[in-house]
């Protein structure tokens, strides 16, 4: 638990002076230190105070007094540079926000802005808060969203996203935004909780992110008006321009299923764009591998390589989201009074760090991680293997629905008409169909119909969706139940079955949806299993993200949610769920 309410109380705040007035020494010093002074947009050369978690000095000036507990290190052969802030984290993509965000700091990413949404579904209020409270304790620094819907059609949205519980996260002093608005057509339909809420937002000076993928100028002055304030979604230079004009803050994205950034950077360029002070760059919570190669570090050298000048780079990640959230005063700079979270990198244009200090600690040492993160048992704030105490027979594997879902890209679905008998126990390989079934947690409902588009595989469970249902895939019938009597017996998640043998399991035993293994081993098993679907016929990018996306409602066109099949664009259920 948080044991104060200041980020610094008195007695801290009195040591940090008496270290500037020789009194006290500090406990770490970098002399000769070559540091990007962010303010003045210039590399500047001078001494570095640390005492304990915070920079106390940084000028020409050394201590008065150095007592032998003191580290001093030499930084003649270093460029240093602020942690980097990662401005749009979906923390439970496979791994959870511990994982991701210790494996997030040995590539110099120390600040990360958290999704809530999993914390809303999955956990209590007291729970959830005691929980990024405790992540307090960590060297990185998580920040979170409160989210204002649930991004799917849920039969009791509004006892979970109830007014009480939507402005306690709001006012929770860890989150800094709301958002994202993933439900701005209702916003736009006339729906005041919302606008309630984005004013509440913005009552206590929080920021209000949008998701507004294809939105028109006069939508995005619309959106404006109401209380937006930034938005990740350009894919255009020209949708970039869109954002910039209406005086948003554009967050530039490069992701496993959009990996927009060097092409809007390519736009911006031949559009005579050279300001980058309302940019920001984001990863948009993508899967494990990933990140093999790094994080935020990544974006900034693919904005250097694509002839962003390198000071203008590392701002992009460092200074403009701390001015733009407000905490510049306690991150993104190389300054007096910041948390110490500093990168230590052989060359400019070189932005994953040899080193990495973070809230005053050493994370990683000459390319070489330092073990002293404290461990957090996610058990203990409610995130349990799923206990799931019902069964599946073939008399649910039933399936007379009209009409299919088919995938365009990893993510976008469209409607298409059913042609094929689908009354028997399998579906003929040449066939580019699979049934597809979800059912709630409980076993209470359940929505039968076929993908089309998918993979050829004999019959997949999976736990791992934004509303807790679960899913079957699959060509055999019995394969699926195999799968997902598997799942069941794993505490949830992915499961992959062919000619009733398994030959793909991975165990989320955090409430479904995460995973326990570290990071670098989650990053292996997701690589497994996105080669077994590219060999079962998957063609496009991502698996995950198509898993994760069925049940959700923030892109087109048709969704498998709690209330029924789901038209987006009609914003209407085609065809309800049933009742087993």
């Amino acid at each position: 638990m948080v044991e104060s309410k200041y980020r610094w109380r008195n007695r801290e705040l009195r040591e940090h002076v008496e270290v500037l007035d020789g009194k006290r020494s500090p406990t770490k010093v970098f002399f000769n230190a070559t540091y990007l002074h962010g303010i003045l947009k210039q590399w500047m050369t001078g001494n570095i105070w640390i005492y304990q978690d915070r920079i106390v000095y940084v000028g020409e000036r050394e201590p008065d007094f150095i007592d032998s507990k003191c580290e001093q290190v030499d930084c003649k052969h270093y460029f240093l540079v602020p942690g980097y802030i990662e401005p749009h984290v979906h923390p439970f993509q496979l791994y959870n926000p511990l994982s991701f965000a210790q494996y997030a700091l040995k590539f110099g990413t120390s600040v990360l802005i958290n999704d809530n949404l999993p914390l809303i579904l999955l956990l209590n209020k007291k729970k959830a808060f005691s929980f990024i409270e405790a992540l307090q304790t960590v060297s990185s620094t998580l920040y979170w969203w409160a989210r204002y819907d649930s991004q799917s059609e849920l039969i009791d949205e509004e006892r979970i996203f109830s007014n009480a519980l939507v402005k306690n996260w709001i006012n929770h002093e860890f989150v800094i935004q709301g958002g994202e608005l993933t439900g701005w057509p209702k916003l736009l339909a006339g729906d005041d909780l919302t606008l309630h809420w984005i004013q509440e937002t913005k009552r206590l000076n929080k920021k209000v992110e949008g998701h507004f993928p294809g939105a028109s100028e006069k939508t995005l002055a619309k959106l404006k008006l109401l209380g937006a304030d930034s938005d990740h979604e350009a894919m255009t230079g020209e949708e970039v321009m869109r954002r910039l004009l209406q005086g948003y803050m554009v967050t530039l994205r490069y992701s496993s299923i959009r990996p927009d950034l060097p092409n809007l950077l390519d736009d911006l360029n031949r559009m005579g764009i050279q300001n980058y002070d309302h940019f920001m760059l984001t990863t948009d919570g993508s899967p494990p591998s990933f990140y093999e190669q790094g994080v935020i570090d990544c974006l900034i050298k693919i904005a250097i390589e694509k002839g962003v000048p390198p000071i203008d780079a590392y701002l992009m990640a460092t200074y403009n989201p701390a001015k733009y959230y407000q905490f510049d005063h306690l991150h993104g700079l190389i300054a007096t009074g910041r948390t110490a979270d500093i990168n230590f990198l052989e060359k400019i244009d070189q932005p994953t760090p040899v080193s990495v200090l973070a809230k005053g600690v050493w994370v990683k040492r000459d390319s070489k991680p330092v073990e002293n993160e404290q461990n957090i048992s996610l058990d203990h704030f409610g995130f349990q293997p799923l206990q799931i105490d019902w069964d599946l027979t073939m008399t649910d594997l039933q399936f007379s629905m009209p009409f299919g879902i088919q995938l365009e890209n990893s993510v976008i679905t469209k409607p298409y008409s059913i042609s094929i008998d689908v009354d028997r126990d399998e579906i003929d390989d040449p066939q580019d169909e699979c049934f597809f079934m979800t059912v709630d947690e409980k076993g209470t409902q359940r929505i039968n119909t076929l993908l089309k588009g998918f993979a050829r595989i004999g019959g997949l469970a999976s736990s791992f969706t934004y509303t807790g249902d679960i899913l079957l895939i699959g060509k055999n019938k019995q394969d699926m139940l195999i799968a997902f009597n598997r799942m069941i017996e794993i505490g949830g998640g992915i499961v992959v079955v062919e000619k009733g043998e398994i030959i793909y399991e991975l165990d989320l035993p955090l409430s479904g949806i995460s995973s326990r293994l570290s990071f670098e081993r989650l990053i292996i098993k997701e690589k497994e299993f996105k080669k077994i679907m590219k060999e079962k016929g998957y063609q496009f990018d991502d698996p995950i993200y198509t898993l994760l996306f069925f049940t959700s409602t923030h892109l087109p066109y048709i969704r498998m949610t709690p209330k029924g099949v789901y038209d987006v664009m009609q914003k209407k259920v085609l065809f309800p769920s049933i009742l087993r």
